[in-house]
């Protein structure tokens, strides 16, 4: 029988020194008494899979917007990609595998509905209200809406209670800051090698562009195929690690990623196929944020602020949420006219 103390020291026994290690854990905001068999970041990996939040992910966009066809990545198969290249780069740099599962799993439990087109509503509708509501943030973030998720929002309002470690690595995995752990630092480069060569795929699969049309500079780098980029970084980012103190890519692999996503920006996130449908989906999230922030009494019970103070908080909570057929069905009932029954 494998007990959580017994797979504590495998962890020793299997792990890079540099690892981070369950039994080490700088520990959750409340005490929870230890499992039997799993340990703490195994514990994180199942509570997260278990949450609400991450079964909405299977109906939330992640670049085309109600797309047709059934091969489309949503944000689910999008967090699992990151998950499995994730989990590879750990597995071969000997650093913890559990620990960065939970955090590939949690990373965009906070993204709105329609992608980045709803994080981009949602921020001006924060630029629209602050006059009235000056404390609102600067723009809309998911990876600090994932962090509420789990801190706040799940188990009707306590949380998660996940360990520093995942909260640490969801809160990093964008933006400026980087993650403490070597295993969140994983889940960051992960997440950009996950979508920008599922975006691809997509794009060729859309008929928006052609294996051919990527840059020749970015392709003589990394690879003519899904399969040949993703490996060509995986394997770069394994051995430019090795001897490093941070998780990195070489600077030529570096640079092939980056300018193949610049030009994914200029040719498909930007193009007119992507965006045609953006106006409107944009439209949905800023009526639905606009209509619950003045008719907070039209939230559910669990999302009703208690003061003022927490209202704009609420509504983004409760509109972020959102799938993106909850939310369009949630403005068909709010703003389109029902059906006379005679």
């Amino acid at each position: 029988m494998l007990t959580r103390e017994l797979a504590e020291q495998e962890e020793h026994r299997r792990l890079a020194p540099r690892a981070a290690f369950s039994d080490a854990s700088r520990g959750r905001l409340r005490s929870l008494t230890p499992d039997r068999f799993r340990t703490d970041f195994q514990r994180d990996r199942d509570r997260i899979i278990h949450c609400k939040a991450f079964r909405r992910l299977s109906h939330k966009t992640q670049v085309f917007l109600a797309p047709e066809g059934d091969h489309y990545r949503t944000r689910l198969t999008h967090t699992l990609e990151v998950s499995q290249i994730a989990r590879s780069i750990a597995r071969a740099l000997r650093l913890n595998e559990d620990l960065t599962e939970a955090i590939a799993l949690g990373h965009d439990l906070g993204h709105t509905p329609f992608g980045h087109t709803g994080e981009d509503a949602l921020t001006e509708c924060f630029e629209e209200i602050r006059g009235s509501y000056p404390n609102v943030p600067d723009a809309f973030h998911h990876n600090l809406q994932s962090l509420r998720v789990v801190e706040v929002l799940e188990y009707e309002g306590k949380g998660l209670n996940l360990t520093w470690e995942v909260r640490d690595g969801i809160r990093c995995h964008t933006g400026p800051e980087r993650a403490s752990t070597l295993e969140g630092q994983i889940v960051a480069i992960a997440d950009r090698i996950a979508y920008v060569n599922h975006d691809i795929d997509d794009a060729i699969r859309g008929g928006v562009i052609t294996e051919s049309d990527l840059p020749d500079g970015p392709t003589a780098v990394l690879g003519h195929s899904h399969g040949q980029r993703i490996t060509t970084m995986v394997n770069d980012m394994v051995s430019s690690s090795l001897d490093s103190d941070e998780i990195r890519m070489s600077d030529e692999v570096w640079d092939a990623l980056t300018g193949l996503r610049t030009w994914l920006f200029e040719n498909v996130y930007n193009s007119s196929r992507a965006k045609a449908e953006e106006p409107k989906a944009h439209g949905v999230v800023k009526a639905l944020f606009m209509h619950y922030l003045k008719n907070p009494a039209d939230l559910p019970p669990e999302f009703a602020p208690r003061d003022e103070r927490e209202l704009v908080q609420r509504v983004v909570d409760y509109v972020a949420g959102m799938t993106d057929r909850f939310a369009i069905r949630r403005y068909e009932q709010i703003f389109v006219p029902s059906q006379w029954r005679v």
